[in-house]
């Protein structure tokens, strides 16, 4: 539990320092999936300490993953928009109003009810053919988000911000599949192109669209179907008697951090405007 909570904390830092990197990086085409964009971004010190803790919050994501039910794991990282909420309301004053400031400690809430309620992981062992499924459904992510990019205006922040989460339980759901490193496992290869696939499409996603539309979807795809697998085909089950209060906790803590979505990207506070005296 203490892993799945350091990696909220890590993430949602993260998502501070990534938003000014991606802002201060030069606009593309406005079209499309912008892959050039990922190595622009690359060249800012912000982006690049935000991807440092990217790294950090991903070892211990993998960890808890190893350790705890996909839903739990997947309801944390949810709650790391709390954690953006708060560091950007300290950091770069940006203002929180009153009904955002009750969605942090619904957050909260949500996931100590789900932290009472949880079980073990799962001890299914996973088949072969969820391996290939997995690495199926990477595939699938990359041909719908490029499709997904060619949308106009709001449905593309959406349908990108849809697709990256779906990639985001991909990698969820592999770590529990990779039983060794092998060459030969297709779990490694669904998260490598899984992860890939979903950074690269949020990153186009909160520079060309709503960022509370693409950051709403992701929170979405990255915790409803990877739960589900968990519960269905990993065998992750909750303590006796408290499923009701798994999936409270889980459908409190998902829907408190929709609140918080516009985070997903922190907007930069404008600079304070001098007025003009009159003559």
């Amino acid at each position: 539990m203490i892993c799945a909570l350091g990696s909220s904390v890590c993430f949602g830092m993260a998502s501070v320092f990534q938003a000014l990197g991606a802002r201060e990086a030069t606009p593309g085409t406005g079209a499309g999936v912008d892959v050039a964009l990922q190595l622009r971004v690359m060249r800012q010190w912000r982006y690049l300490a935000g991807l440092s803790m990217d790294g950090i919050g991903f070892g211990l994501q993998v960890v808890a993953l190893l350790t705890l039910p996909i839903y739990m794991v997947g309801a944390a990282l949810a709650a790391s928009l709390a954690v953006t909420a708060v560091a950007a309301s300290w950091l770069l004053k940006v203002r929180l109003h009153l009904m955002e400031w009750a969605a942090v400690g619904v957050v909260c809430v949500g996931l100590t009810m789900l932290a009472l309620a949880s079980g073990d992981e799962g001890e299914q062992s996973s088949s072969e053919a969820l391996r290939w499924a997995m690495l199926a459904a990477a595939f699938g992510v990359l041909g719908l988000g490029a499709a997904a990019g060619r949308l106009p205006g709001r449905p593309r922040a959406l349908a990108l911000g849809l697709c990256a989460g779906f990639g985001f339980g991909v990698v969820e759901v592999a770590v529990r599949l990779i039983d060794s490193w092998s060459l030969t496992n297709p779990a490694v290869y669904a998260l490598l192109l899984g992860g890939g696939t979903a950074y690269v499409l949020l990153t186009s996603a909160l520079q060309r669209g709503s960022v509370t539309t693409a950051t709403a979807g992701a929170v979405l795809g990255e915790t409803i179907g990877p739960a589900l697998v968990g519960v269905v085909w990993l065998g992750d089950r909750t303590r006796e008697g408290l499923a009701w209060l798994a999936i409270l906790g889980f459908t409190v803590a998902v829907t408190a951090a929709l609140v918080l979505a516009r985070f997903g990207e922190v907007p930069v506070p404008e600079p304070a405007r001098t007025e003009t005296p009159t003559p």
